[in-house]
């Protein structure tokens, strides 16, 4: 169960979820002092909602039987894993070396992290992705959707019609090449509708941020299709004016198994861009992603 589910004050909630208290099995061990000192309230206020977050989380604060462990968890053979896998569906890169690298493009059920100095294409990358998902089914593709959540303000829409019409030639070529001795088929799909398939989200703050991928479970049950969540960048909002170095790690971690749960619940791909930035190690300035955000897998260009 989670926080926004308490029956608090919309201010204490707001605090709560901006402090990394995102469910409230997360309040089960902090004494009132240092929930009022990480929330910035009075103590007797932090102590009001421990004891609504223990009457609604009950059941979650008492130590489960073996039983009942047991009975939440699959066992899952060695085979299966490999042909879950094999069978996995992938979103082309339209980089050929690239999906050669990933084993054939972006895999779903997975998180994927693409790191790069700015300028290198990144968001570009992550345009292109929310088009590639949309390619229909006998064309290779997975005909889906896309969730675009944008923290740094690079998205631009002009440029992603230009993509969405460049996607658009590239099935027309590739029907010609397999129907050499037919007749040309018409593509029938439009730039628009590459457009109106992609969810876009702009995010201004990490608050906002933590508070739209909390919602993202219901929204994606709302809309069946979604098969790639693009987050551009998951840490921007988090590189600045953050002084409790524990607490920036707690929300990353937060977030990033948030969306490792999507990604396996819904079977999408979770792409997260970032920047990079120069670590000192070995005797030598190497590059490395701005900040760790405790996901899948790292790409760095």
């Amino acid at each position: 169960m989670e926080v926004s589910s308490l029956p608090i004050s919309a201010s204490h909630r707001a605090k709560l979820i901006s402090a990394g208290y995102i469910s409230i099995s997360s309040l089960s061990s902090i004494s009132p002092a240092h929930l009022a000192r990480d929330l910035g309230i009075s103590e007797n206020e932090a102590t009001g909602i421990l004891k609504v977050a223990s009457q609604r989380g009950g059941p979650e604060r008492t130590i489960p039987s073996h039983h009942s462990i047991v009975d939440g968890l699959r066992a899952q053979t060695a085979w299966d894993m490999l042909h879950e896998e094999e069978s996995c569906r992938r979103i082309t890169t339209s980089c050929a070396d690239l999906d050669d690298i990933l084993g054939g493009g972006i895999s779903c059920k997975e998180v994927t992290e693409i790191g790069g100095v700015p300028g290198i294409g990144k968001t570009q990358l992550g345009i292109q992705l929310a088009i590639n998902v949309q390619i229909p089914l006998e064309y290779g593709g997975l005909a889906g959707k896309a969730v675009y959540i944008d923290t740094e303000g690079s998205f631009m829409v002009e440029r992603v019609q230009q993509v969405a019409e460049a996607c658009i030639k590239d099935m027309q070529e590739y029907d010609s090449f397999l129907r050499k001795d037919l007749p040309a088929r018409q593509v029938n799909l439009q730039a628009n509708d590459f457009l109106a398939n992609i969810y876009y989200f702009r995010i201004c703050s990490y608050t906002e941020q933590i508070a739209v991928i909390n919602y993202l479970e219901k929204f994606i049950s709302e809309h069946k299709d979604i098969k790639v969540v693009i987050v551009d960048s998951i840490t921007f909002h988090f590189r600045q004016d953050f002084d409790d170095m524990a607490l920036r790690t707690r929300l990353l971690g937060g977030m990033a198994l948030k969306l490792m749960k999507l990604a396996k619940k819904f079977t999408l791909a979770v792409i997260l861009l970032n920047q990079v930035t120069t670590k000192y190690s070995g005797g030598s300035f190497q590059l490395t992603l701005a900040l760790d955000s405790g996901h899948q897998g790292h790409i760095l260009f």
